[in-house]
């Protein structure tokens, strides 16, 4: 090897004329900065995003807290208490058992898409074009069922996490209606 080799200047001298290249030819292209949350990048088709607790079409929550989504989480972020429906509930929940209490901890949460895996009534859905928002205090980052339930009509929507579009709970709510009609 030569002088200049073992120094390592040719390898120098090729690292910055790319770097240089590089540099004038970002300059003279479009601006690839996105300005969040003004402008949001496209999502990839196998984006997983926010969580929703499903219904099913007559409107009942369709989570039975059997615990499989909590035993599949990797990042042990799903916590739940489950409970025995009572006289009168039938038109809320679809089993017997049904999730009394049912937490997510969006910090802890990998969004690896386990837990929609693992449930066995299609409870848990990660929407595919909605991120979970930022926040500025760690106890708004633990998403209970007022967030993550499927809300019948817009407006019962939850004001710290929306699921729904207006359409899909008008559409949602005229199934209601129709199937208790």
């Amino acid at each position: 090897m030569t002088l200049a080799e073992r120094a390592y200047l040719p390898a120098i001298f090729q690292g910055l004329s790319i770097t240089m290249r590089h540099f004038f030819r970002a300059a003279t292209k479009k601006q690839i900065t996105i300005r969040y949350p003004e402008e949001q990048r496209p999502f990839s088709p196998i984006f997983r995003g926010l969580h929703v607790l499903k219904r099913d079409e007559a409107g009942r929550e369709r989570c039975t807290a059997c615990g499989l989504c909590a035993v599949a989480c990797p990042a042990e972020a799903i916590t739940m208490v489950a409970g025995e429906r009572k006289k009168g509930e039938e038109g809320l929940y679809r089993e017997e058992k049904y999730a009394v209490s049912y937490e997510i901890n969006m910090l802890r949460c990998i969004f690896c898409g386990l837990c929609e895996e693992a449930c066995p009534k299609a409870a848990v859905y990660l929407q595919a074009d909605k991120m979970a928002p930022p926040r500025f205090e760690r106890d708004e980052f633990i998403y209970g069922k007022d967030r993550l339930v499927e809300p019948t009509a817009p407006d019962a929507r939850s004001a710290r996490g929306i699921q729904l579009t207006p359409e899909q709970a008008a559409a949602l709510a005229q199934r209601m209606a129709q199937q208790s009609a």
